[in-house]
């Protein structure tokens, strides 16, 4: 088994909690429970040395995870509910849901997108990724495009790479922006919490496009387009700006709620856990039939109501 090693520092927020809390932090996408094995296999080094599951951290510490890697051999074909919003003989267009994980990774070996196409459409076990082009956050919701033959997996993927795949977001954030503006900053990991990526001018190019659909009295709705697609690159890039999207965990700030903010809306803040961003149109030239096509999906409920309770804030 080969295995791929991540390193971090341990925060001083997380100053008393046990290794193994830390780590389900830290390592995003992976269970406790998997990080539980992996400090009983003496995957995890606390400071180099083999820590048990229960010891606390003080902050400052240095915990490095040799993560096992799955093969593509290895993926199992589950029957798990697809939202197909376009299929062909070629290739498909599917509306994700937040809280699932589109590939399987230590922590996430099953249950995840690539797991449901194996099932669904068992010849995608010969693609790359299973005809999986692109991704999105785990808690990013959304449109996403996936090939079901190598000809349209390299159309689409060339297309990426040129961006002339176009690709819209719903994003809710902190505070009112005034106008519509272009970030252009590159993103690189960040050295020292590798579950996080920062601004970096030795990292990749990334650009972000974003405009105002809808401003609210201490939030507002954007519409943002991807020039480039790094990890996480929306969530960076407006937080890097100074508004960070409601509910991002990592990004975010800590919640705040004005002291005459609508109860609807403070109910509505307190219980959204994920960051507030929606892939809501995907546009692209099919790969084999040469036709444009776009597609729009929008906002899920959970998202949705959270939008109407800023609308609710506003009066």
């Amino acid at each position: 088994m080969s295995f791929s090693k991540h390193s971090y520092i341990v925060p001083d927020e997380m100053i008393g909690q046990r290794v193994d809390k830390a780590l389900a932090e830290l390592c995003e996408g992976h269970s406790r429970s998997t990080i539980q094995s992996w400090i009983k296999k003496g995957l995890v080094m606390l400071d180099d040395e083999a820590p048990k599951q229960k010891d606390k951290v003080y902050g400052g510490e240095h915990l490095e995870v040799h993560v096992p890697e799955i093969r593509q051999g290895e993926w199992e074909a589950q029957d798990l509910p697809i939202d197909i919003v376009f299929e062909d003989d070629h290739m498909m267009v599917i509306n994700k849901p937040a809280g699932w994980v589109v590939h399987p990774g230590a922590g996430n070996p099953d249950g995840t997108l690539l797991n449901a196409l194996l099932f669904y459409f068992p010849e995608s076990r010969q693609l790359a990724r299973a005809g999986i082009v692109h991704r999105l956050d785990k808690d990013t919701s959304g449109l996403m495009v996936v090939a079901k033959t190598e000809v349209a997996r390299l159309g689409l993927t060339s297309q990426l790479v040129d961006h002339s795949l176009h690709r819209e977001y719903l994003a809710l954030t902190n505070g009112r922006i005034i106008s519509g503006n272009t970030v252009d900053e590159p993103i690189a990991r960040d050295k020292h919490d590798r579950r996080k990526m920062g601004i970096n001018m030795m990292g990749k190019e990334a650009v972000t496009h974003y405009r105002v659909d809808s401003r609210y009295r201490n939030h507002t709705l954007l519409r943002v387009q991807l020039e480039t697609g790094r990890t996480h690159q929306i969530r960076v890039h407006m937080n890097h700006i100074g508004f960070s999207l409601v509910g991002d965990p990592v990004y975010g700030r800590r919640l705040a709620i004005s002291g005459d903010c609508h109860p609807q809306l403070e109910e509505q803040l307190r219980a959204f856990k994920r960051q507030a961003l929606h892939a809501t149109r995907i546009e692209y030239v099919h790969p084999v039939l040469g036709e444009h096509q776009s597609w729009e999906r929008p906002m899920p409920q959970d998202m949705q109501a959270l939008v109407e309770a800023c609308d609710v804030d506003n009066h």
